[in-house]
């Protein structure tokens, strides 16, 4: 009874392991699934179940009219993300790395960027920027990686109406984290963040924007920028990422329920 479960599972290893060792370079075509049902000495339904589970794992992407396509994201280092902001020293303007960049390295736009006014209703956004769900937005889209990379992320930024005229915010400076730069000097400075993290499944849109199967799931990060006069929210931004693509790094630190490790008795 259990066979054919145990049979598409162990097609799906051999796959990945020949893939992992670079049979089949990134961008490289699959073998059609006659072929390797031939191959396996399967019917064709148990090898597209095996290559259902490498999709779902990142590994390959059914493209339609192309076939199963080799993915770059799993065959590079994943990007680990703490929780440290630094300044962007790459380009000349002034500008801020949030933490899957380095803070040294050029990212580049895979779509042309885009600044308008757009209804926010995302409820849950317009409540992180605390304005009524269905509100005319100022709002930043971006979709970025490093150079030579394939899209690492989508971004799109909220920014909030009182803030929306201040000069520059709206424009596409080469210096990432321009424009935060520019709300800090209207009177805003230190900005301060706080994220939000959660994995879901991608949208068929963003799934095209980031060239990953819409079966694999992405991370989702919403930050919230919150003025350093006032302590109000001015922006909030949500990331979304291929999971395959980063994992998020953080120490733990101890309660002082925990810090001390032997308490005196009756203590």
């Amino acid at each position: 009874m259990d066979r054919p479960h145990s049979v598409y599972r162990d097609i799906a290893a051999e796959l990945r392991k020949r893939i992992l060792a670079g049979e089949w370079e990134p961008g490289a075509n699959l073998p059609r699934m006659q072929d390797l049902a031939a191959e396996f000495g399967v019917n064709r339904d148990t090898v597209a179940r095996a290559v259902a589970l490498l999709e779902a794992e990142g590994l390959v992407w059914a493209v339609p009219r192309r076939g199963t396509i080799i993915r770059y994201g799993m065959l590079r280092q994943r990007r680990p993300r703490g929780d440290l902001v630094k300044r962007n020293v790459a380009t000349d303007g002034p500008g801020y790395s949030f933490p899957s960049a380095s803070g040294q390295e050029v990212w580049q736009h895979h779509v042309p960027r885009v600044s308008s006014s757009v209804p926010l209703d995302d409820p849950r956004i317009a409540r992180f920027l605390s304005v009524p769900a269905g509100s005319m937005i100022l709002r930043r889209h971006r979709v970025t990686g490093p150079v030579t990379e394939p899209p690492f992320q989508i971004c799109d930024t909220w920014i909030h109406p009182r803030v929306a005229d201040v000069p520059g915010v709206a424009g596409a400076a080469d210096s990432p984290g321009d424009w935060l730069y520019r709300l800090e000097m209207a009177g805003h400075w230190p900005i301060e963040w706080l994220e939000y993290i959660r994995s879901r499944m991608p949208s068929k849109q963003e799934a095209e924007l980031l060239q990953i199967p819409p079966v694999l799931p992405v991370v989702e990060i919403v930050r919230v920028g919150r003025s350093g006069s006032d302590g109000q929210p001015v922006e909030v931004t949500v990331y979304v990422i291929p999971a395959d693509r980063v994992e998020i790094v953080h120490p733990l630190r101890r309660d002082d329920s925990a810090a001390d490790p032997w308490p005196e008795p009756g203590s």
